[in-house]
């Protein structure tokens, strides 16, 4: 079947791993299609749905909201301004992040400052102290 892929070839053709479709089948992100003998056979539209779901995951955004910006990719009332409020939603939630990280680190060079003798016994260590 020509432009027709096993579950294995679509895989790598998607750049991911069987488990994963399986994941995204069971997470109905993609839809397991009917076996046609002892096989089941994925189109290349699989391939664009699933590297669409990994890079959404890779900027940051949950399986749920990669699948609510597919659900509105297919509808045909949605508009550009319902995929950028997503967007701008987790702008400001990696902003968030970025500044919690920023804290973090803040706080953790203050207690490898307090570290003034690396050859202090660990019952002494002033970084252990201050959790």
């Amino acid at each position: 079947m020509k432009d027709f892929f096993t579950i294995g070839k679509l895989a790598q053709e998607a750049g991911v791993n069987i488990e994963t479709i399986r994941f995204y089948e069971r997470k109905e992100l993609i839809k397991q299609p009917k076996k046609t003998g002892a096989y089941r056979y994925y189109s290349k539209d699989y391939i664009v749905r699933i590297q669409f779901i990994k890079r959404s995951r890779e900027l940051g955004f949950t399986l749920k909201e990669a699948k609510e910006l597919l659900d509105l990719k297919v509808r045909n009332h949605a508009k550009c301004s319902h995929v950028l409020e997503k967007t701008e939603n987790k702008i400001k939630e990696i902003d968030e992040k970025i500044s919690d990280l920023k804290k973090m680190k803040k706080s953790l060079k203050s207690l490898a400052d307090c570290c003034v003798d690396k050859n202090q016994p660990l019952s002494d260590c002033p970084i252990l102290e201050c959790f």
